[in-house]
């Protein structure tokens, strides 16, 4: 069943949930890399979306088979890396970095250590996934406008009201709910249905409708 059928109350941006997934593609495709930063339960939807494209998320991921031959020159250990590491989409949360967030907050200003490990990390071509159920968190922003002087894509998930983050993005996909937790639901489906198709793009190369 596809993701409007189950949630309906999505096709309102169908068009926005492709033009994300046809950037991400594309980063994947020329060999970028996604970075993912929120706040409080978005901090967690980062970390979740990271989690879904490193490893399998509902498909069987073979690793590269020069990359398997390469390990059993190694032996049993070799071997066992070969049978057991799994394909990955390379996916970095800004969230995950405690001494380096903490000490960069505590010496110059905490809104801004998203933008400064974005800026450590990213280089043109790759993408920002910012999530901010209103739009307007200043340390997803600062970050948003970081990724666009590097030359970074920016999509942005949040409610439906028009924001900072919406005024900056790429691509804003904007759920139609505003209450904070009714907009991290709606959050989830579509990101669960990104990585999904991800996979299947680079793992089936079939590709499932919405």
């Amino acid at each position: 069943m596809s993701l409007f059928e189950r949630f309906p109350m999505l096709d309102c941006i169908r068009d926005d949930i492709n033009d994300a997934f046809e950037m991400l593609a594309a980063t994947y495709e020329n060999g970028g890399k996604v970075f993912c930063c929120g706040n409080g339960g978005s901090c967690a939807d980062a970390d979740h979306i990271v989690g879904e494209l490193m490893k399998s998320f509902k498909l069987k991921r073979e690793i590269d088979d020069k990359f398997k031959r390469s390990l059993l020159d190694f032996g049993t250990d070799g071997e066992l890396l070969a049978q057991t590491l799994e394909g990955a989409l390379p996916a970095i949360s800004l969230n995950s970095h405690n001494a380096l967030s903490s000490a960069f907050a505590n010496d110059k200003d905490p809104n801004m250590v998203y933008a400064q490990i974005l800026y450590g990390l990213a280089v043109p071509g790759d993408t920002l996934i910012a999530l901010s159920t209103s739009g307007n968190s200043l340390n997803c922003y600062y970050a948003a406008v970081t990724a666009k002087a590097i030359g970074v894509n920016v999509i942005a998930f949040t409610g439906a009201n028009d924001s900072r983050l919406s005024g900056i993005a790429d691509v804003t996909i904007k759920v139609p709910e505003t209450e904070t937790y009714k907009v991290q639901e709606l959050h989830l489906p579509v990101y669960h249905w990104l990585c999904a198709m991800l996979e299947e793009r680079f793992f089936t190369k079939s590709l499932t409708a919405l």
